[in-house]
């Protein structure tokens, strides 16, 4: 009886504090919505595990409401309004939806008391993303300084935790957005067009993790398919001393292939007659790392794998073609700029993230370029386990604004450029690095092609998408609108579309205020779909005579925006799903 009325206690002390953050937060008001704000709980929002290539059992989600204020001055005494973590301020779901001057300063705070499994531990405070500029104290204490809009990062906060109680994070952060040097995307301070509102301070889930004093840092993992090997670097924090590693492979429970090694060593698991991962058989190996010392376990982490290979090589008539696992495959995607109208770089739930990607996938694509901006690493598990190919954009600057290529610019862009790759590279969906977007802040190709090939010899490198290309990577990459159109064939590079199309058609009710961007104006939906059709028609000859890949623009509409193929808020599907991608699987089978 006794515990009844403790569990019954417990579930009202939950619903108090349920309503009292509902009290302090609502979504601002006056734009278009997303279905899936609804679902979006201040106590937690986005409370799934947010490292899918790296997990552990001991963590705990920070996101929610934190204290905030906005200045253009001093450090605020007092922390004025709620914000929600971890949604931008500009937008709706953070509850501010206000726009941030390149001189403000954004203040976050919140406490928290660290879980008792976590008591005997190194504790380490992540963040998934901040843009820009963070700073980051916690108890008082700062540990350091970020700078970069794309990647996570983390911080040990051990040494400067009280011993009991609860504990102080604050994160401050600068973001001069289209007035500094560093890569944005389609961010300004003034939106319009093909540019979009911008996206300021914390956009990435903020957690907390329990590792032993001697820990697995990262893992990188490269699959040899002519081997029948997966080599994999086991990358340690703290003293390697006497050091055991152990990996497992398993499929379906079943055990696959072991290796151990000592620490510095790297791993190679025995692939014999593996599973291929593809877009059609996404098959994914899981993986477990220990770390072992006298016989004792002092570290455990779970990931995965698939076993796949991206080459360039030519075909029975001599063209450059991109080849999957050894096959000629014409990869068509999407352009998919990663935007929602409430939570701008941030899905409302993660429903909403897997749900972009599985409308892709029923729309008969196998490709997804994703433009000018990174993603959740939750999105990129759900193209792996989904089965998409990804080519990954650097979100190069605007062209109006300063080159990368002064001093300071160049080495932030290597260095935010180089997070990213490290971020992202055991992913199996990510096929092809596009550090460069129609000449957007581009300088030293060159030398960019180089540094990123070396850093990541396993996958393709487009030097350029569209414009400017300096004949260099592994692509010659054409832009044109409407389109499609194509290049010349060259000897040791595939010609791909990188962007065309851009057929619209504006569904009024489900559109961001004041569309001012027509692409290709389309009366009807039926109207969208002829023109879409006609430009598939002048596809398919420049497939068989060249194009190895060819990208439409795009998923959804994005704000100004009426192209896509879903309105903004997802509530309109522009397109018939089975007639599209039947369509779709044609035009892909043209090379088989």
């Amino acid at each position: 009886m006794m515990r009844i009325k403790m569990k019954v206690m417990i579930m009202l002390l939950i619903a108090v504090a349920s309503a009292d953050a509902q009290a302090e937060w609502k979504p601002v008001e006056g734009k278009i919505m997303t279905r899936w704000a609804k679902e979006v709980n201040p106590d937690n929002p986005l409370p799934e595990y947010p490292r899918p290539q790296m997990r552990r059992d001991s963590w705990m989600n920070l996101n929610g409401l934190w204290d905030f204020a906005r200045m253009s001055s001093a450090t605020p005494a007092v922390y004025d309004r709620k914000i929600l973590v971890p949604f931008p301020v500009e937008s709706a779901l953070s509850g501010i939806a206000e726009a941030v001057k390149p001189d403000d300063t954004l203040y976050y705070r919140r406490t928290f008391t660290v879980p008792e499994s976590m008591k005997e531990q190194r504790v380490r405070l992540h963040v998934g993303a901040v843009d820009w500029e963070a700073q980051v104290f916690v108890n008082g204490h700062k540990l350091g300084t970020h700078r970069g809009g794309y990647a996570p990062f983390q911080f040990d906060v051990t040494d400067v935790l009280n011993e009991s109680g609860e504990q102080e994070v604050r994160i401050v952060v600068k973001d001069p957005t289209d007035r500094g040097f560093q890569p944005l995307g389609k961010q300004v301070l003034n939106p319009k067009g093909i540019f979009y509102t911008a996206v300021s301070g914390i956009w990435g889930t903020v957690w907390l993790e329990g590792v032993s004093v001697t820990h697995v840092d990262k893992l990188e993992m490269v699959p040899n398919l002519a081997d029948e090997t997966l080599t994999l670097a086991v990358h340690l924090n703290g003293d390697d001393d006497g050091i055991l590693m152990r990996a497992s492979a398993t499929l379906d429970g079943e055990a696959v292939a072991t290796a151990t090694g000592q620490a510095g060593e790297a791993l190679t698991l025995k692939m014999a007659n593996a599973e291929l991962w593809s877009p059609s058989s996404p098959t994914l190996y899981d993986l477990t790392v220990t770390l072992e010392r006298n016989g004792k376990t002092l570290d455990s982490v779970d990931s995965y794998f698939g076993m796949r290979e991206l080459t360039l090589g030519k075909d029975e008539s001599g063209i450059n073609r991109l080849f999957l696992n050894g096959s000629v495959l014409f990869q068509y995607g999407v352009l998919d700029q990663g935007m929602w109208p409430d939570g701008l770089y941030t899905a409302p739930t993660d429903e909403a993230l897997r749900y972009d990607v599985e409308m892709v996938k029923k729309l008969g694509f196998n490709m997804i370029r994703k433009h000018i901006k990174t993603e959740s690493a939750r999105w990129y598990a759900h193209c792996d386990r989904i089965g998409m190919l990804v080519w990954q954009d650097m979100p190069s600057r605007l062209p109006s604004e300063a080159s990368h290529g002064d001093n300071e610019g160049a080495t932030n862009f290597f260095h935010e450029w180089g997070e990213i790759m490290d971020s992202l590279r055991n992913y199996p969906c990510i096929v092809m690095w596009v550090p460069f977007n129609e000449g957007w802040g581009q300088f030293d190709t060159e030398k960019v092609v180089a540094w990123t090939k070396e850093r990541d010899p396993s996958r393709l490198v487009n030097n350029a998408s569209g414009w400017h290309d300096k004949n260099v990577g592994d692509v010659r990459d054409v832009h044109q609108y409407p389109g499609p159109g194509t290049a010349p064939l060259e000897e040791n590079r595939a010609i791909v579309l990188g962007e065309y199309g851009g057929a619209a058609y504006i569904v009024e009710g489900n559109q961001w205020p004041d569309p001012d961007w027509p692409g290709l104006p389309c009366a009807t939906i039926g109207d969208m779909r002829d023109a879409y059709d006609e430009l598939l028609n002048k596809l398919r000859p420049m497939i068989r005579s060249s194009l190895a890949a060819a990208v439409y623009t795009e998923i959804t509409d994005v704000e100004g925006e009426a192209n896509g193929f879903m309105t903004y808020d997802r509530e309109v599907l522009k397109f018939d799903v089975d007639r599209t991608k039947e369509k779709h699987e044609q035009l892909i089978g043209i090379l088989k």
